[in-house]
Order: structure tokens, then sequence, then C-alpha cells
């Protein structure tokens, strides 16, 4: 399968980027996840970002990694992240994923972390995939789809798709195709290059002044002086 540019689509047209995919028809991908503020409303072309101003906050999520540990997205807190759903019955996940280990390589000590999704799958075969490719980065078992209905309105028909999260937790891009290494690595850069957003500020608080003891009387002496 060739790999192609992801083209900017509504949620709407979603259904139309299953033929280039691995998508199944078995799971709504409008249906809405719980959490979080990030509401799906379109794909994001190859190599771009969303605009940081116009990025929502990704909800939590957690589950159980391949290897049987318990994995919370909050572990990740700080980090650019790179969420990648996948499935070992996918043809272009046979391209993608070997690609992402390579970029993994090269930025994990940069503060980038990579996590599998794999969706729809079995246990044994998606172990042996990320065996046979060589994958170190950690993955989630998610075989009913639960961190994709996460993000309210993701398509989680369509595999692979990769979601990228900048270092203040927000969804800065949603590629609903397989990806190419150089465009990954243009979309990091990217990220790496931007400050994270200030915290907010708050006030100092504000001390009143010191309160002055009353002046004691002066004395009048002992009596009969």
């Amino acid at each position: 399968m060739s790999r192609r540019t992801v083209l900017t689509v509504g949620a709407s047209g979603v259904f139309g980027l299953l033929v280039a995919g691995c998508g199944s028809s078995g799971v709504n991908p409008s249906t809405s996840g719980a959490g979080g503020d990030f509401d799906f409303t379109a794909a994001t072309p190859a190599a771009q970002l969303i605009p940081a101003e116009d990025r929502q906050s990704a909800p939590e999520f957690g589950g159980e990694l391949l290897d049987g540990t318990t994995f919370e997205s909050s572990s990740l807190a700080g980090d650019i992240v790179v969420i990648n759903f996948w499935g070992s019955w996918c043809a272009p996940c046979r391209v993608e994923s070997p690609e992402f280990q390579t970029v993994f390589t090269d930025v994990a000590e940069a503060g980038v972390a990579f996590l599998g999704v794999a969706v729809r799958d079995q246990r044994q075969l998606a172990q042996a995939f990320t065996t046979d490719f060589g994958i170190t980065y950690p993955s989630l078992f998610d075989p009913s789809g639960e961190v994709a209905l996460a993000f309210n309105g993701f398509p989680a028909n369509v595999v692979p798709t990769t979601i990228l999260l900048d270092r203040d937790n927000r969804v800065a891009a949603v590629y609903v195709s397989a990806v190419a290494e150089d465009d990954l690595r243009t979309s990091l850069q990217t990220l790496l290059a931007e400050d994270p957003a200030p915290p907010p500020t708050t006030p100092p608080p504000t001390t009143p002044p010191p309160t002055t003891p009353p002046s004691a009387p002066p004395s009048t002496g002992a009596p009969g002086e």
C-alpha cells in the first residue's frame, strides 16, 4: 500500500479513509468517550500541527500494557507524546511501526515519549508483532478500543492513526492514516522547538500592615511623690 499524504477531513468524512487504512465497520467512530476536554473535529494534514491556541486538553486514560503492567497517562506529564494506534493484522502498521521505532530511538532522550495502543487484537499476536519488528516502547493492550473512545469523537475505526500531545498535554495533531518517518520527524522537531505554556500567574497574597499596639499612658509616679 502506498504512503499517501493525509488530507484534512471532517469527522463526517472519516469513513472514506477506511479504504486507505485497516478500518473496520464494527465500531462507530463518533462514539463519545469519557473525560478530558478534547472533541475531535478534523484530521491534521501530514507534518503539520494544530495551532497552539486551538489545541484542546487530552483526556486521562490508562490500562494494561502488553507485558501485563498497569499504565496511566499521567505518567507522561511534561513530555511530548506520540500515541500510535496499531494492530498486528494491519498491513500499513508493518511499514509504519519500524519507522516509529527508529524515530523513538533518536528522540527518546529529548523528552519525547512513545506509546502504542494495540486495538482489536489478541495479546499473543500483538506481543509477537512488537518482537518481530523490534518495538521497544510500551504498548497498551486495548482490544475493545477504550483508549480511542476516551478521545471524544475520535475516528476509532481507522488504524493506523497517530495522536501527538504537546508538553502541556494538549492534542497537537491527529493523523488519520499511516505517518511517514520524515513527516513524524518534522512534527516532533516543531513541537520540541515550542516553549511550554507558562503556568497561570497568581497574584501574591496581600499582607496587612502590622498593627501598632496602643501606647501606654504616661506614668504619674508612685503615690506620695
